[in-house]
């Protein structure tokens, strides 16, 4: 196992998730200890880099496109001090940085984890139910339906419309970005049936704010009704079985869906292999076979 910890967090790997926990320390940011703890798969493993400094440096995670809700939702809007897949490491932790570097990039070749785009969030998004308060108002999510109330900041176009209530199938997309300049950070769902267009400020269906840059917890909201919603990149309708792609590998027989026990099955090879219990042509045909099953 890998493990890097510091002020910011500690970061583990164990061959088969990393598992990143924020710090306690007030100067991690509030956003991050909202999320809390995040389990993020190999399998959803874009890349990882560690980026040394003068005292000390900082890993930086990348993750597949469509892996994961919460970055999907943000869609890098988050400054570093926010984002949960980055940790500042003293340069005591150096070392310790290295190996799970090397660990990470060593398992995903091993695997064969692909690099393109994700057609299903391998990862959850926060759980429910869930308020958050910006700017003119809060907006709260129980799993299947979103509500907007107002506040005394909020336009009169939103005063007027009074309080809004929408079933979690209605909704098409959700929208967030933060305060940047002299322009407003919002969070807005955008419904199936079609809406005037207006801006944040004027919108019902929007929570708007001039001053927290981040929106409060508003992006966790957003995340996890992004991850109620179908997968933007998944077939519109089921489709017939298909040849897989290079790196994509079936469920192994009898996990059904379940990405884990593939790779549990795999790391066992792995393991047998190193000890070796298996030669490379043996350990090569058994991969094989576990991926046609």
């Amino acid at each position: 196992m890998a493990e890097v910890t510091s002020r910011d967090g500690t970061w583990t790997f164990d061959g088969e998730v990393v598992r990143i926990v924020p710090g306690s320390d007030r100067s991690v940011h509030k956003l991050r200890k909202a999320l809390g703890e995040v389990v993020v798969p190999l399998q959803a493993v874009l890349g990882v880099a560690y980026e040394p400094g003068r005292k000390g440096g900082r890993l930086r995670l990348r993750l597949r496109d469509g892996a994961d809700p919460f970055t999907q939702a943000v869609a890098g809007g988050l400054p570093d001090a926010a984002d949960p897949y980055r940790l500042n490491v003293g340069a005591d932790r150096s070392g310790a940085a290295g190996f799970l570097v090397d660990e990470l990039r060593n398992y995903r070749q091993l695997w064969e984890v692909p690099e393109g785009p994700s057609d299903r969030y391998l990862m959850p998004g926060p759980g429910v139910p869930l308020t958050c308060s910006a700017g003119d108002g809060t907006a709260s999510f129980d799993g299947e339906r979103v509500r907007l109330e107002w506040n005394w900041l909020a336009g009169g176009a939103k005063t007027a419309a009074g309080p809004q209530t929408f079933e979690l199938k209605d909704v098409a997309a959700v929208e967030w970005g933060r305060q940047a300049g002299m322009g407003y950070g919002f969070l807005r769902f955008r419904l199936r049936e079609p809406r005037p267009e207006r801006s944040p400020e004027e919108d019902p269906l929007a929570l708007s704010w001039g001053i927290q840059r981040e929106g409060g917890t508003t992006a966790l909201l957003a995340a996890a009704v992004l991850a109620r919603l179908p997968h933007p990149l998944a077939a519109a309708e089921p489709a017939a079985p298909q040849a897989l792609t290079a790196g994509q590998a079936p469920p192994a027989a009898g996990s059904g869906d379940d990405p884990d026990a593939m790779l549990r099955r795999l790391r066992e090879l792995g393991e047998l292999r190193r000890e070796g219990v298996l030669t490379e042509e043996e350990f090569a045909a058994a991969k094989r076979k576990l991926l046609e099953m």
